[in-house]
């Protein structure tokens, strides 16, 4: 998230009813896999409301899979109603071991409380996937630390390319690593050998021997994966974003709004022939002007 943060007014937001609404017509729509993302969703008032509503999608067998990406500040809290839910598995980001490192890349995090809900999330059985973000000289050096933790702990673990997203995306840009680049002492040091294993995600997984650690890679920077995604995102106020790269979106609020159950299943339809057949990533890292003012935590959904 920026820095300077604003919100938008509660009255713009999605209530739980209208997002539990838009799921049920997803679901009647094909879609079986959910994610409850952010910012940080378990900051959001009563959150347990929703993720009590959608888990009973996943009871019926209606939903294959209900999973969440959280920073972990409030899973401690949150893991057994998690676990209630139905969900198997979640992610959690974090981009270093390091306390002092990760309160200055999280602006003022505390490791600790985020460790005891990685254990509270695995002790109430929930799968945990680690996503890091690859930081070029930031948290290159938290990445084998990282490879041990996770493998010690049965976590699989996921790296990720910064992408140029959001204003101010000078800085990131400094920061841009490939992950060829940063998984360069991963190779050194172990084998890697590539897995058939696929997630609801744009991840490549490979084995790491002989530790077992199962690694994800996303590269949208060095290596494009469009072809493979499959998916559409549906902001806190209602706008479908069918590619994080693109401002490209379908509002469904004011349909939904206005309790017209075709128009929003119309809007949805055309939402998913509008996919673009990829991002513009590379064309926004090299000519600020077409770079995208929106940030990665007002795409969450």
């Amino acid at each position: 998230m920026p820095e300077m943060q604003s919100f938008l007014p509660h009255p713009d937001l999605l209530s739980y009813d209208e997002i539990a609404a838009l799921v049920a017509r997803f679901i009647d729509h094909g879609i079986r896999k959910i994610r409850l993302t952010g910012g940080e969703p378990l900051v959001r008032r009563d959150i347990a409301v929703l993720i009590n509503a959608l888990g009973q999608h996943v009871k019926s067998g209606a939903l294959e899979e209900l999973t969440m990406t959280t920073n972990g500040s409030r899973l401690e809290q949150f893991a057994p109603i998690l676990a209630s839910a139905g969900m198997k598995r979640i992610n959690v980001s974090l981009d270093t071991l390091d306390p002092d490192q990760f309160k200055t890349i999280s602006r003022g995090g505390d490791l600790d409380t985020v460790l005891k809900g990685i254990h509270a999330a695995k002790a109430h059985g929930l799968a945990v996937k680690i996503n890091m973000v690859a930081l070029k000289g930031e948290n290159e050096d938290a990445l084998m630390p990282m490879v041990a933790f996770c493998a010690e702990q049965g976590f699989d673990l996921t790296l990720i390319e910064t992408m140029p997203l959001g204003t101010g995306v000078s800085e990131r840009e400094a920061q841009y690593i490939s992950l060829d680049a940063f998984t360069a002492p991963i190779r050194q040091q172990y084998d890697l050998h590539p897995l058939a294993h696929k997630s609801a995600g744009p991840a490549r997984y490979w084995r790491v021997d002989p530790l077992g650690l199962r690694l994800g890679l996303i590269t949208p920077m060095s290596q494009n994966f469009c072809d493979q995604c499959n998916r559409i995102r549906l902001t806190t106020d209602g706008k479908i974003y069918m590619c994080l790269g693109s401002e490209l979106h379908v509002d469904l609020r004011k349909a939904l709004r206005e309790g017209v159950p075709s128009d929003v299943d119309h809007l949805l339809q055309t939402a998913l022939r509008l996919k673009p057949q990829r991002h513009e990533f590379e064309n926004q890292f090299a000519q600020p002007d077409l770079r995208l003012t929106r940030h990665m935590n007002a795409t969450g959904g």
